[in-house]
């Protein structure tokens, strides 16, 4: 009989997430509180957005709310993937994607701050659809 070898590296626990889910993971939870902040900043009638007439406009206070439960489901994603937990990569990729909806009905409002989530959202996804997680290879 043969003994298996160990592919764990040594010192390392089986926590450790790879480089391309700790990239997603962090900016999960970097792009959950911003757009919390952006949301908050909506429902406080803040002067910051102003659109003209426009096929998705909602009321300012409902896009507010909308960022912030995006945000806090952002922020639990990037956790879930930071932590490593199995569900953690689906709904990154899930919440990301919602959250590129979202801001591509939110251009009018914020154009570059909406482009830049969208072109990271787009990365979160790539990151994490695309490259296996550790225990997976």
């Amino acid at each position: 009989m043969t003994a298996t070898p160990n592919t764990t590296r040594p010192g390392r626990g089986e926590s450790d997430i790879s480089g391309v889910s700790l990239f997603a993971g962090v900016m999960l939870t970097l792009s959950g509180p911003l757009s919390i902040l952006m949301g908050a900043s909506a429902i406080a009638q803040d002067t910051l957005f102003s659109a003209s007439r426009y096929a998705y406009r909602f009321d300012l206070t409902a896009w507010g709310w909308i960022h912030v439960v995006v945000g806090v489901a952002l922020l639990v994603a990037g956790l879930g993937v930071l932590m490593n937990q199995s569900w953690g990569r689906g709904a990154g990729v899930a919440v990301a994607g919602i959250s590129l909806i979202t801001q591509f009905m939110f251009v009018p409002y914020y154009p570059l701050w909406a482009m830049l989530v969208m072109v990271l959202d787009l990365l979160i996804m790539f990151a994490l659809a695309r490259f296996p997680a550790e225990g997976d290879r």
